[in-house]
């Protein structure tokens, strides 16, 4: 039977709203079927004239008063209406005429939810479960889904989705929805035992064989993960969330050229994207290459130019090639967007050493120890800015002080004891040094590095002597 074309389907609906018009004011002796009442309800509902919609289902109801499915209609526009209560006494009513009815249940549930009755809605759509198969069962089960997911009880979410997959193993919404819900609830083991079952029978899902690499992701098991991605972009090549899964298991095995080479599959097949390009950008940077991580990191901050942390990494990048003046640009640049950012004040400050602009490093390194307090990396660059410009007084206040903010961390003890030596205190710095080696002897090279020349003075010479043969 042919279609009726578009001009065809309005003359009829003009003709089904002339009666009902008719039918509403009395006039003329009118007679609409169920299915012209239902084409009628359908026509203002999509019009959004929702008044007009409950009218047309009051009358339609009056006269077919054993129809289901108006009756259904009627309790949809009066839920549409807020007018819940209603609602519900006229779906007890469609019940009764056909309790097989899978909309019934849908709209009780919705119902009982805008009543904040969330117990009765679950135990509806539980007691609903054991009438209804295949199809049916899997919409109540999304709805039921939905329902804990409000009232965030996750586990239970995850339980209803690996029930739909019972039912509907490449249930493809599902598959979606269960990946995120399996990483969530941590449910990886299980995850892996579903898809590993789903895949015997249907080995060319490529959701499953993705889900089953992120459960896998989940548990750490990176080879495996990779090998599942890589069934899964076997069968759709152009599956961009596998290889962009794929790169991430890469860089967790520190296998970085595997891990660009995927990630810029990515970007052949789906729009560019910030974080690909950083990951791309790190990849390069562990490869030591900091010229490629630097083109990657500029295309991550072309399409993400409020995130100062990029400006960071690009300043790494020309800081591993000792172009000092270019990564304190970099970092001034971010320092601007975010000024008590402890690693970029470090590393302007490292920075300002190389370019021997003391004391902006000294202010650099200031604001780093501000912004963590109880981090030593901060404290250590400050006081050896301060010992190699040979500011003893300096020195030995923001000793003290990183003593009291670290809780006597050992280091600061030997801080303190080389920044007594080079202020000539010799005396005290041999006590100071003493005290260091009680407390932490395996910092004694860190010591060493700050002052080599200490290794020639004789009294040094002989305390570590007597210390060694005390060990």
């Amino acid at each position: 039977m042919a279609d009726h074309t578009p001009s065809e389907e309005r003359e009829e609906m003009a003709e089904l709203l002339s009666q009902f018009e008719q039918l509403r004011s009395g006039s003329g002796h009118s007679f609409l079927e169920e299915d012209a009442f239902e084409k009628i309800i359908d026509h203002f509902q999509q019009k959004e004239q929702l008044d007009k919609a409950l009218e047309a289902a009051n009358l339609a109801v009056e006269r077919f008063p054993y129809s289901c499915s108006l009756q259904v209609r009627k309790a949809d526009i009066l839920l549409v209406h807020r007018r819940y209560r209603e609602g519900l006494r006229v779906l007890d009513q469609a019940h009764l005429l056909d309790s097989r009815d899978i909309n019934i249940y849908i709209l009780r549930t919705d119902a009982y939810l805008a009543l904040d009755q969330q117990e009765k809605a679950v135990a509806l759509l539980e007691e609903a479960l054991q009438h209804f198969e295949g199809e049916e069962r899997v919409e109540l089960l999304f709805e039921l889904a939905d329902v804990y997911d409000d009232y965030e009880d996750f586990d239970k979410v995850f339980d209803c989705l690996k029930g739909v997959l019972e039912v509907d193993p490449i249930n493809e919404e599902a598959l979606y929805k269960i990946c995120f819900w399996t990483d969530f609830t941590g449910r990886n083991e299980e995850g892996i035992k579903l898809h590993l079952t789903i895949i015997d029978d249907h080995p060319y899902s490529e959701l499953a064989w993705f889900n089953l690499g992120a459960a896998y992701q989940g548990l750490k098991l990176y080879e495996k993960s990779i090998d599942a991605y890589k069934y899964a972009v076997a069968i759709e090549d152009k599956f961009d969330y596998a290889y962009r899964n794929m790169g991430d298991a890469f860089i967790r095995l520190r296998k970085y050229r595997e891990a660009i080479e995927v990630l810029e599959r990515v970007h052949e097949l789906a729009k560019p994207e910030d974080v690909i390009y950083e990951a791309i950008g790190y990849c390069f940077e562990k490869l030591k290459q900091p010229a490629q991580a630097r083109f990657n990191y500029r295309k991550a901050s072309h399409l993400r130019q409020e995130d100062s942390r990029i400006l960071y990494k690009i300043a790494c990048t020309y800081f591993n090639e000792q172009s000092w003046e270019a990564a304190y640009k970099q970092v001034d640049s971010a320092i601007r967007m975010h000024r008590s950012q402890f690693d970029y004040q470090l590393l302007a400050g490292e920075c300002c050493v190389q370019l021997g602009r003391t004391k902006e490093a000294v202010q650099h390194f200031m604001q780093a120890v501000r912004a963590k307090p109880r981090n030593k990396a901060g404290w250590e660059s400050l006081i050896r800015c301060l010992y190699q410009a040979e500011w003893w007084e300096d020195a030995q206040l923001q000793t003290s002080l990183a003593l009291q903010a670290t809780k006597n961390k050992p280091l600061f003890l030997y801080y303190r004891a080389a920044v007594l030596f080079g202020a000539g205190q010799s005396k005290e710095g041999l006590l100071q040094l003493e005290e260091a080696l009680n407390q932490d002897p395996r910092l004694l090279k860190r010591f060493v590095s700050l002052r080599p020349s200490i290794l020639q003075n004789p009294q040094v010479v002989d305390l570590l002597a007597r210390y060694k043969r005390k060990g």
